[in-house]
């Protein structure tokens, strides 16, 4: 019995320690009002501190754009992110030559040219406008062709170079509509994938022509060439007439018929155009790059009444150095000249002419007996 009653106690003084410890926590919790504002000051001094740094001045966190902006670049237009900075230099299908003034003009003719030609060619209302002149490289270019086309390529004979046609499938079928008796006002039927006819690559091959020899018409007051036909292509792999890294000139043609048309691509490679670099840098057709003919008039009339010094030498010979260094004043030099000996005249120790010595009163005289640089020319 009494070990039970001594349980029964300890039982008790533990739940009285029980509540004791319940008792202080409750006394010690803190106030949901008192947490509120705790937290509300805490959220303040944090708004404080984004705000304001230790000098007082605002403060604000840059996102990606305008880190990018500031850097020179811009996410939201990716043509002008390649041409900043260091992007444009190692950009390799970035293009960048010297403008030819005189290249619009030629084009500008070959435009009038072709419309003329081609309404004889087609017996119809044709209209060719000039869409843009632009520099590409080669490799690029074939890369972006839109098959199926047909390619012709042709020889600028007198240059030496290739050049490029290329004509689109809505061209073709309309020319082989038009020239076939097509009726007006209906648009060619396009049949994709097979291959071209020899039939339309004839009539192709027809109208490729009339277009190079209006291309030679058109750079004929600049500089005469001779643009042959050599081949036609279906594959660009197989019109490969430059290296792929090598620039090139393109220049976009529009051909209209009524309700029927395409377009017609022409690529001159600047290795093409080398020989006629110089013409085509002139800002109109016979320009001179810096010449005054009515100063090169003055300029020559005024050398023919210029004073020159003429020399008569009557011999030469060669002496040692250490016996012209022993010449003193009354030594005498034997000369192999006779009286009737012929005498240089030179200018600028450049021989002029020859004659014979004489005498003219008190004067020593020469008498022009053969002009040197008039034999020497004939010789």
């Amino acid at each position: 019995m009494a070990d039970e009653n001594e349980e029964a106690v300890d039982d008790d003084a533990v739940a009285a320690e029980w509540e004791a410890m319940a008792g202080g926590d409750d006394d010690e919790a803190p106030n949901d009002d008192d947490v509120a504002a705790e937290w509300e000051a805490m959220a303040g001094d944090d708004e404080d501190g984004d705000e304001d740094d230790e000098s007082g001045a605002p403060t604000r966190v840059l996102n990606q754009d305008e880190i990018d902006s500031l850097l020179g670049f811009d996410s939201a237009n990716e043509e002008e992110k390649d041409k900043s900075g260091v992007r444009a230099i190692i950009n390799s299908a970035l293009v960048s030559y010297e403008r030819l003034p005189m290249l619009e003009v030629v084009f500008d003719r070959l435009v009038r040219l072709m419309t003329t030609s081609l309404r004889n060619f087609t017996s119809d209302n044709v209209e060719v406008s000039l869409d843009n002149i632009t520099s590409i490289r080669f490799g690029d270019y074939l890369n972006s062709i839109p098959l199926p086309a047909i390619l012709g390529v042709f020889r600028a004979e007198e240059w030496d170079n290739y050049g490029l046609l290329t004509v689109d499938s809505s061209l073709i079928y309309s020319i082989v509509d038009v020239l076939l008796g097509g009726r007006r006002g209906t648009a060619a039927m396009r049949i994709e994938g097979r291959p071209y006819t020899t039939i339309e690559r004839n009539l192709v091959e027809r109208m490729v022509s009339v277009i190079l020899m209006d291309l030679s018409a058109a750079f004929e007051p600049l500089s005469p060439v001779t643009c042959s036909y050599d081949r036609l292509e279906t594959n660009p792999r197989f019109a490969s007439i430059a290296r792929p890294a090598n620039a090139a000139i393109l220049v976009k043609l529009r051909i209209d018929m009524e309700d029927r048309g395409g377009r017609l691509e022409l690529l001159l490679p600047y290795a093409t155009l080398e020989p006629v670099r110089e013409l085509l840098l002139q800002m109109f057709m016979g320009e001179k790059f810096g010449r005054d003919s009515i100063w090169e008039s003055h300029l020559a009339t005024e050398l023919w009444s210029t004073n020159v010094e003429l020399e008569a030498v009557l011999d030469e010979q060669s002496m040692q150095l250490k016996n012209v260094m022993d010449l003193e004043v009354g030594d005498t030099l034997m000369l192999n000249t006779a009286p009737n000996s012929s005498i240089e005249v030179r200018c600028g120790g450049v021989p002029m002419a020859s004659g014979s010595m004489g005498c003219v009163g008190k004067n020593v005289a020469v008498r022009i007996s053969e002009d040197l640089k008039r034999v020497s020319l004939q010789q």
